[in-house]
């Protein structure tokens, strides 16, 4: 097998290109309250995340990579990249951009 032409021996690197108005987020453990001051109820805490904006779609309007963001818990597609999780989310599922 390890004569096998197909096995490659160097690592794999995934890179990840959202389509239309698809928008690809890290999680992030932020705190219940931002430095900002924006603080989300218990409540809501497990309804809602934060994230990182890592790569947006041709159509995901008014977002650029390194925005951080705030969308339902729920939302979207759980993926891994190299071991990295990230969220695959619609543009119009996410609910604000957050300004620190």
């Amino acid at each position: 097998m390890l004569d096998d032409p197909r096995v490659n021996e160097s690592p794999i690197r995934l890179t990840l290109e959202p389509l239309d108005d698809y928008v690809v987020i890290e999680p992030t453990d932020e705190e219940a309250e931002t430095r900002a001051g924006l603080i989300l109820p218990a409540s809501a805490e497990a309804d809602c995340s934060f994230g990182i904006v890592i790569a947006i779609g041709s159509e995901a309007e008014a977002l650029s990579p390194g925005d951080k963001v705030l969308y339902p818990a729920d939302a979207g597609y759980d993926v891994r990249l190299g071991g990295t999780a990230a969220k695959v989310i619609r543009r119009r599922e996410l609910i604000a951009r957050i300004h620190d």
